[in-house]
Formats: C-alpha cells, structure tokens, sequence
C-alpha cells in the first residue's frame, strides 16, 4: 500500500492478525500470550500457522 507521495506504508507495530489469515507484513511475529515470548519471522503474503495446533493471535513485534 502507497501513502502520501507515493511512499509505502507499513502495518504499525501492534498489529495483530490471526491463524489462516494472510501475513499483511514480513516481520516477528508474536503469540499473542502474556505467559508465552514464542515468535515467529513470518513474510508478507505467507499464511499465519497454528501454534502449538490451535488457532491464535498474532501479533508484529518488529519489522523485517
């Protein structure tokens, strides 16, 4: 996506996305878990996976 003069925009840090949905931005990603630190690089456009095989919240920590 292009923002004001054609420059690219990202997704915000804090963005959050979930199992089976497509990655809107490569970066670490999180599971959105007070009580677990796992991430995950994942790359824009590759699905989000199941984490330990359940369905979860993801969430961007840093950008790619």
């Amino acid at each position: 996506m292009y923002g004001t003069y054609g420059t690219m925009t990202r997704k915000p840090i804090g963005t959050k996305c979930k199992t089976g949905e497509k990655c809107p931005e490569s970066g670490i990603w999180k599971v959105d878990d007070p009580w677990d630190t796992t991430t995950a690089p994942i790359a824009k456009g590759n699905v989000f996976p199941p984490y330990k095989g359940k369905a979860v919240t993801w969430v961007l920590t840093q950008y790619a």
